[in-house]
């Protein structure tokens, strides 16, 4: 049997039982590893009994004030040999539908808050047999998270491969719809497994767990003998509150938070001195604010650094002696990890020069689910075409310089702009319409959005707002709106995003 995610756990369960391992500090209720373990093999069971099969999809919609939930969730379908797919809370209904549609789920796991948004896209979904949920249940189609489980709790593990797939971790991708990332056994995590010292120091986290960072969150703080210690919705007090009460070792932040917490009164005279290392990332960080970051946690390793979805565990790092040298850089990847810098026409460019990032990492390659023709131009020849420009230095070093793809990053949240722009395109008084980042001095990015109306027709910012949050995430909603007789175009008719008015300011 290979190394799987759920033998973490089990080794935890056997040699620190009654350690704490996971509080939700918003609401004081924890778990033991014992808990944990006992929990999910009991849901495991129930699974399997109920007729998932291995490589069945099962979907996690679990709410962030149900963290506990989520993790035992995680633990539990890995054990049944089925397949996670997290979802995201923000979406609505019909973002989710295509979502479930496409990863084929045959389950969905839910809580209270996410369970209309789960019925009102069930409908669209005829392989969907089981919402699970920790809601009201009012219906013979819906079952009560409380009265499921196996009554036998002991270790529980269906078979599978290293080459079997756990999670299909969906993304907003290169191009408009979502994209599945699959993730095998075999490729899924960077640190092994084992025992390590128990500290029972712990690390603060509050990315949602159905991201790359945050599902990261579940099994590396114990690999590193920590408990999690999850906020389930950022808030700076209640960060700056957990740090002083708490005394976490270890703490991840993306930029956004990390602006908030700057900003905040509080950050000059909290007691943060527990913070002994502080990774950043999710999205482009400010050289000022990872400085001032490195001067108020003099005693922490801070690090700034790069990665996605589908470049599986790949890492980079600047070891602390050249953080001073390499200002902006998101350092070296681990090995087995490359990177190459290349031109329009894949040929390879020199140091110093800004291009497009390319990333190997073999033996660990991924694919989109179900997908095979944007698995075909996203990975070519063993290389990730990741869509950031970059430049990497004499040494290796790399910098990040934008982004070929036409993506926003607002807050550590992926917005394709197509997305947005096809949903403008459907309101009758919308003629044309362009998406495009403006910037944010919190969220780094925000959602611009250029709108030519439709001759004979009126509509305002705050209409087009209010019809975009009914079919959008709230994140992918534009904030910013400016109305135009005509979108800057080149030759050939294609829109010239650069040439908008009023990018450079978040208030256009």
């Amino acid at each position: 049997m290979p190394n799987l995610l759920p033998d973490q756990l089990r080794l935890m369960a056997d040699e620190h039982p009654d350690e704490p391992a996971f509080l939700n500090v918003a609401t004081g209720e924890g778990l033991t590893f014992a808990d944990w373990e006992s929990a999910s093999n009991r849901l495991a069971r129930w699974l399997v009994g109920q007729g998932v099969a291995p490589g069945d999809r099962v979907a996690i919609h679990v709410p962030p004030e149900e963290p506990d939930r989520f993790i035992v969730a995680y633990a539990a379908v890995h054990k049944a040999a089925a397949v996670a797919v997290p979802t995201s809370t923000r979406l609505v209904a019909r973002e989710l539908a295509y979502v479930l549609g496409h990863a084929g789920a045959s389950v969905v796991l839910t809580g209270a808050s996410t369970l209309a948004v789960v019925l009102e896209a069930r409908p669209d979904l005829p392989e969907l047999r089981l919402v699970v949920t920790t809601g009201a249940v009012d219906s013979d189609d819906l079952v009560a998270w409380s009265g499921i489980g196996d009554p036998d709790d002991s270790a529980f593990q269906v078979p599978v491969t290293s080459e079997d797939i756990a999670d299909v971790m969906y993304t907003s991708g290169t191009t408009g719809r979502p994209k599945g990332v699959v993730v095998r056994h075999g490729n899924i995590s960077l640190i092994p497994n084992g025992v390590p010292n128990w500290t029972g120091s712990g690390w603060l986290h509050s990315s949602p767990m159905f991201t790359f960072a945050g599902i990261a969150s579940i099994y590396n703080p114990m690999k590193l003998g920590m408990r999690l210690l999850y906020l389930p919705r950022f808030d700076v007090d209640a960060w700056f509150d957990a740090v002083e009460s708490l005394r976490p070792g270890a703490t991840f932040l993306v930029p956004a938070m990390a602006e908030l917490l700057i900003a905040h009164p509080r950050f000059s005279s909290a007691d943060l001195s527990s913070i002994t290392l502080c990774p950043l990332g999710s999205a482009p960080l400010a050289p000022a604010t990872f400085d001032t970051l490195r001067e108020r946690l003099p005693q922490a390793m801070v690090s700034n650094s790069w990665g996605m979805t589908e470049a599986g565990p790949a890492y980079c790092v600047v070891p602390p002696e050249e953080l001073d040298r390499r200002v902006g850089s998101v350092g070296r990847p681990a090995p087995p990890v490359e990177f190459r810098i290349v031109d329009e026409d894949d040929r390879e460019l020199p140091p110093g020069t800004v291009g497009r990032l390319l990333v190997r990492n073999p033996g660990r390659e991924r694919e989109y689910f179900n997908d095979p023709e944007a698995t075909a131009a996203t990975w070519r020849d063993g290389w990730l075409h990741t869509g950031d420009l970059a430049e990497l230095d004499e040494d290796g070093y790399l910098y990040l310089r934008g982004r070929d793809k036409d993506v926003i990053i607002r807050g550590g949240n992926n917005v394709h702009a197509t997305d947005v722009e096809a949903v403008l395109y459907e309101h009758p008084a919308v003629r044309e319409a362009a998406v495009a980042a403006v910037p944010h001095d919190v969220l780094g990015e925000d959602v611009g959005a250029w709108v030519v109306v439709a001759d004979g027709s009126t509509v305002t910012g705050d209409e087009l707002r209010a019809f975009c949050a009914e079919r959008l995430s709230d994140y992918k909603v534009p904030r910013a709106w400016t109305f135009l007789g005509s979108l800057p175009r080149n030759a050939t008719g294609k829109v010239v995003k650069r040439d908008l008015p009023g990018r450079a300011s978040p208030g256009a």
